[in-house]
């Protein structure tokens, strides 16, 4: 099973108010329309009501590899690998996450990473094995195979109200 695990515990504190709330609904429908098997959604600064399951992560505070190990804590045993992807990158492409996904089951590598014109960003698939090493940058400390989505367009990155279409 490969589960997605959508990072959504920030305070948004340069967009004024919890992005999350608004966000959020895109980013899940975009990754329900990829191959994965379910979604988990990782809270901490704000409660967020969502259909999706979630697990809300004490630790937030301390940043991003934080959230990221509590949403993979919390995750089913029989899940194999977690994509990874950000609750502010509403334009996110299911085809990414497909990509990164077929990347991984064909090589077996334990971190996979989307990039666009040679800029890493997500999502970021994590194989079990590499689970129990996230350091506190997240994600992106990780060494990766690295697959190229640009043709798929950038995630997007919304921190501030003008970021967001």
């Amino acid at each position: 099973m490969t589960w997605a695990v959508v990072l959504a515990a920030g305070a948004a504190t340069r967009f004024g108010s919890p992005k999350q709330r608004l966000l959020l609904p895109r980013v899940l429908e975009r990754v329900r329309a990829s191959s994965v098997d379910d979604a988990l959604v990782v809270l901490g600064a704000h409660e967020v009501e969502t259909d999706a399951r979630t697990v809300h992560c004490p630790e937030w505070e301390s940043g991003i590899g934080a959230s990221l190990r509590c949403g993979l804590r919390a995750l089913p045993e029989e899940a194999q690998a977690a994509v990874v992807v950000l609750a502010d990158g509403p334009d996110l492409a299911p085809g990414a996450v497909d990509r990164v996904v077929e990347v991984w089951r064909e090589s077996g590598a334990e971190v996979v990473a989307a990039t666009y014109e040679g800029v890493r960003l997500h999502p970021v698939l994590l194989a079990r094995s590499a689970w129990d090493r996230i350091p506190d940058e997240g994600a992106r400390g990780l060494p990766a195979l690295l697959v190229p989505c640009e043709d798929l367009g950038r995630p997007g990155d919304v921190d501030r109200p003008e970021d967001h279409r």
